[in-house]
């Protein structure tokens, strides 16, 4: 995709990798600049799938009268280390989605594949590199690397999750109200994550969150 295609780069990111200074997720990643276009991600990564988790109805009392808007829970992923999660809301289930696509594409973060297990042998990349755990709302999943062929023992929610972040084999635990999908699925995302900054110093994830919020 590029500016004749529709896209107009509007930030310093999107125009590096309209003009091809940019060639993968992982240098738009390790940038340091925020992922603002959808469209930047729709180029690097073409092969992204997108897996709907739960769609709800939400009503909400204004002052002209009762509001009602559907939010749905996304996924979206490769199935080879990069994965994002997000919530759209609109007034159309269409819309929602859709929204939820986009928002996950800016919330891709690339997850350390690898074998860590000890009763694996070293180099794959099938599973974690080490354990991870995430909290979302009163959920809180723990996933531990396990040896090739196992599977994924995990939850219906969860393992789609792990499954568009290419993670085949693993252990999951899970504490809390598990039965809301939302918090499954994020605390899910967010132990990804924490795998992936285990190793990021506090400072440089505070400064990453600063730019995205600006």
């Amino acid at each position: 995709m590029s500016a004749d295609d529709g896209w107009v780069p509007q930030t310093r990111l999107g125009k590096q990798v309209a003009d091809g200074e940019i060639d993968s997720m992982a240098e738009a990643l390790n940038s340091g600049l925020p992922l603002k276009e959808p469209e930047l991600v729709d180029q690097l990564v073409p092969d992204l799938e997108d897996e709907v988790l739960d769609i709800n109805m939400v009503q909400r009392m204004t002052d002209s009268g009762r509001r009602v808007k559907f939010r749905c829970v996304v996924v979206v992923g490769n199935r080879g280390g990069l994965v994002g999660y997000a919530e759209g809301r609109d007034d159309q289930v269409g819309g929602a989605i859709q929204k939820a696509i986009d928002i996950g594409k800016l919330n891709l973060i690339q997850v350390p594949l690898g074998s860590g297990s000890w009763e694996d042998r070293p180099g794959g990349s099938n599973s974690l590199i080490r354990k991870a755990t995430g909290k979302a709302g009163s959920v809180e999943v723990e996933i531990k690397p396990a040896p090739k062929g196992l599977g994924l023992a995990a939850a219906e929610t969860p393992r789609k999750v792990l499954e568009l972040a290419g993670v085949e084999d693993a252990w999951t635990k899970s504490h809390g109200n598990t039965r809301t999908t939302v918090n499954l699925a994020k605390a899910t995302y967010n132990a990804l994550e924490n795998a992936t900054q285990s190793r990021v110093p506090q400072r440089v994830r505070d400064r990453q969150r600063e730019e995205v919020s600006e």
